[in-house]
């Protein structure tokens, strides 16, 4: 029987060149100010991407796909507290312009429909949200100097 698993989708309408956005994932200092200081990225296909996103989880991930300006997407490694399982975890960010904004769409897939990983899933479903929120006001203000 195949491994079940669950996502989610995130959205966010920014008012700043989609170029800027862009460098709000890749750069470790812009990711800095938003989402996880002391990120490792290595941004090109096949580059590493590491980030801390408090003292208890760190995300360590491989750059499947890197379409400057457009989309990346990431593989993650397995946590290793958590029970095995042969589930695919992916963070896709699909990046384009609508009218005068930039517009970011983040799917996460691959989440295993176990117990033992509600967790982690909702950590990771609710945490995106905020830290998206936080990447717009940052984005926006980098915009306005």
């Amino acid at each position: 029987m195949a491994d079940r698993s669950r996502g989610y989708a995130h959205r966010i309408d920014v008012r700043a060149p989609v170029e800027l956005l862009w460098r709000g994932l890749i750069e470790p200092q812009l990711l800095a100010q938003w989402y996880a200081p002391g990120a490792r990225i290595d941004a090109k296909l096949g580059g590493s991407y590491v980030v801390r996103v408090d003292r208890d989880l760190e995300r360590e991930a491989h750059i499947d796909v890197f379409e400057v300006g457009r989309r990346l997407r990431l593989i993650y490694m397995p946590p290793r507290e958590l029970p095995p399982s042969h589930a695919v975890m992916i963070d896709d960010f699909i990046l384009n312009t609508e009218g005068e904004a930039a517009v970011l769409r983040l799917l996460g897939s691959g989440f295993p429909m176990e117990d033992a990983w509600d967790t982690y899933y909702q950590r990771l479903r609710g945490g995106w949200g905020q830290a998206l929120a936080r990447l717009k006001v940052c984005i926006e203000r980098l915009a306005r100097a």
